[in-house]
């Protein structure tokens, strides 16, 4: 067969395939075209789920008559003009192919005024023929509209979905936009029926708008990120351990604006997620990066969906050490927009509280601890040394002591967690704080204390290595061996000593001595493969950590073990001090609050 050129309709067909898969690719091109025209209202009209009817009006700077046809036409655009524009892309759109393979496989119909123009113009367009602009009213702004989406396609349509699936997947991608740009008014309509309404929002509103996307429970739990490093800048908002999903349907990030999905970012944030996380769960985030453009490749996918970052590496590192510090930084005690408490201040908030009660009951409070101590064996807390001063924190005045057992907490004072009520079952510990009753189960609290401090003591340690007796030898991929070769330093910086002994193998002749007992070759082919995907590895330290998460699970208080008040309390206040002591090791959370209104609801309390 000759070769021969394809006519324009069928390339716009063609490219219509890599653009346009259903009605939400349609609103996606449509309102990220508004967005790029400094849209500040935008209105997406839809019928049969955006099948039969997708209409998107703006308030943008709109387009003159002549530029209407210009529109249409392949790689056609305002955005760029040079290779350097290309290379340090602002905008949305840019490649000037959306509107022209749209209008190829629907009944188009586009009309625009400039803001100081007396008149606006319209072009409509059938299966991607069309006739010239016609002049027209219309307000300052664009309206697109796009009737029978793939009408002449019907190998195209007939993969289409039910009605309430596209839309699901139109609702999808604008509540992705309305994230970006909180600063737009978006309007959705369904059949003729008044839908979503994103209002705006200003620069302190942002959250405001995360909720109407997101939900309420989303930003009640979530953790703020803000961090600047490298010139890069990340900020957002990831969600809470202990709010995970079940699937990864909350999950937004941005480079400069542009939502994309990438293999760097999602590595790390699974890495920054990996030892609060409970198994098989999904965080919730919405993040922003922003990068110089230059540092950044937008043009590698058809759709815009994906970018290629030049220094994969600073990314992900940048990415997950930030996200990292943030989850760390999410204490027992600390709900969303409640500030970090450091371990001072939580001493001298219960030493003021304490001042205020009298020392002639320190003796039974001491007394009883003395009591429940003699029951059993330490549990590893520092409690011994600190009964005189847990005991003044329930000394009770000499003119109440008939009238209660136990004080209650100043508000003003108190800690996060409160102080200890009692113990239920031999598992949870009741404490009373400021908001109500909080519950905490001792076990994995007491898990997550033990392990972040085997941690700390790993790292102060550092790295030993152990030598084999008979070096392992490994057969692997000359490219595998390459890697090995390269990064040689490296390895042997992470207690390896591993050399290549031919073109497909390598000779293992030290590891880590805590990894001693675990597979080599497992572990070498690993952390062989993360240095190839990602410039370096966390295998060594991941590994590291489930031996840790074992040793402190088998060594931390068990159920069914009686403590006093005074280990109580030096719990809640470990857990206070503690990274990451909002959930166990293996996610679970270690405590819940119920607040005075959820008390109050339970007993059906004024009504």
């Amino acid at each position: 067969m000759p070769i021969r050129l394809l006519p324009d309709t069928l390339i716009n067909q063609i490219a219509a395939g890599e653009v346009v898969e259903r009605p939400a690719s349609v609103v996606k091109e449509l309102v990220e075209n508004a967005l790029d025209a400094g849209a500040r209202r935008i209105d997406v009209d839809l019928e049969e789920g955006g099948i039969r009817l997708i209409r998107v009006r703006d308030d943008g700077c709109g387009m003159a008559p002549a530029d209407l046809a210009l529109a249409v036409s392949r790689h056609a655009t305002s955005k760029i003009a040079s290779l350097d524009d290309l290379e340090q892309v602002a905008t949305l759109g840019f490649r000037g192919e959306a509107l022209p393979s749209i209008a190829s496989v629907s009944r188009f119909a586009i009309s625009s005024r400039e803001r100081d123009a007396t008149h606006g113009a319209r072009l409509e367009i059938d299966g991607g023929k069309g006739g010239a602009p016609q002049p027209m009213a219309h307000p300052p702004g664009t309206s697109i509209e796009v009737r029978d989406l793939f009408y002449n396609v019907p190998a195209r349509r007939k993969f289409l979905r039910a009605e309430r699936t596209e839309l699901g997947h139109v609702e999808e991608w604008l509540r992705s936009l309305a994230l970006a740009r909180p600063h737009v008014e978006l309007r959705i309509s369904h059949n003729g029926r008044p839908g979503k309404v994103y209002r705006p929002a200003g620069d302190d509103e942002r959250l405001r708008r995360v909720g109407e996307a997101l939900g309420e429970e989303f930003v009640r739990d979530c953790l703020p990120v803000d961090a600047a490093a490298a010139g890069l800048r990340l900020q957002g908002w990831v969600g809470a351990p202990t709010s995970s999903r079940s699937s990864a349907d909350q999950q937004y990030f941005y480079v400069n604006g542009r939502a994309v999905r990438d293999r760097t970012v999602a590595h790390a944030v699974r890495q920054a997620y990996a030892d609060v996380l409970f198994h098989g769960r999904h965080p919730s985030f919405v993040l922003f990066l922003d990068i110089d453009p230059r540092r950044v490749d937008v043009n590698v996918h058809p759709a815009k969906q994906e970018v290629r970052f030049r220094d994969g590496r600073l990314v992900h590192d940048f990415v997950y050490r930030t996200l990292h510090e943030a989850l760390a930084g999410a204490r027992a005690g600390q709900g969303a927009g409640m500030p970090a408490i450091a371990p001072a201040a939580l001493q001298a908030g219960a030493e003021t509280w304490a001042a205020t009660w009298a020392a002639d009951a320190v003796g039974d409070a001491a007394g009883a601890a003395r009591a429940w101590g003699s029951q059993q064996q330490p549990m590893a807390l520092p409690v011994r040394d600190a009964v005189a001063a847990y005991a003044a924190l329930y000394a009770v005045p000499a003119g109440e002591r008939a009238g209660a057992a136990m004080p209650v907490a100043d508000p003003s004072t108190a800690p996060p967690l409160g102080f200890a009520l009692a113990q239920l079952h031999g598992i949870f510990v009741l404490a009373e704080n400021a908001d109500g009753l909080v519950l905490v189960d001792m076990h994995a609290a007491h898990e997550r204390i033990t392990y972040e401090r085997l941690k700390q003591a790993g790292d102060a340690d550092g790295i030993r290595s152990q030598v084999l007796l008979v070096p392992v030898s490994l057969a692997v991929a000359e490219r595998e061996a390459d890697i090995a070769e390269q990064h040689a330093d490296t390895l042997s910086g992470l207690g390896f000593d591993l050399r290549r002994s031919g073109p497909q193998s390598l000779s293992l002749r030290a590891v880590p001595t805590l990894l001693a007992d675990l597979d080599p070759r497992v572990l070498v082919l690993d952390l062989l493969n993360d240095l190839r995907e990602h410039g370096g590895s966390r295998v060594l330290e991941q590994a590291r950590n489930e031996l840790l998460s074992t040793l402190a699970c088998h060594t931390s208080v068990r159920a069914n073990r009686r403590l006093g008040l005074a280990e109580m309390n030096a719990l809640l206040r470990d857990m206070e001090a503690t990274e990451r002591s909002g959930q166990c090791n293996h996610g679970r959370p270690t405590w819940v609050q119920l607040s005075r209104a959820d008390l109050d609801k339970l007993f059906l309390r004024g009504r």
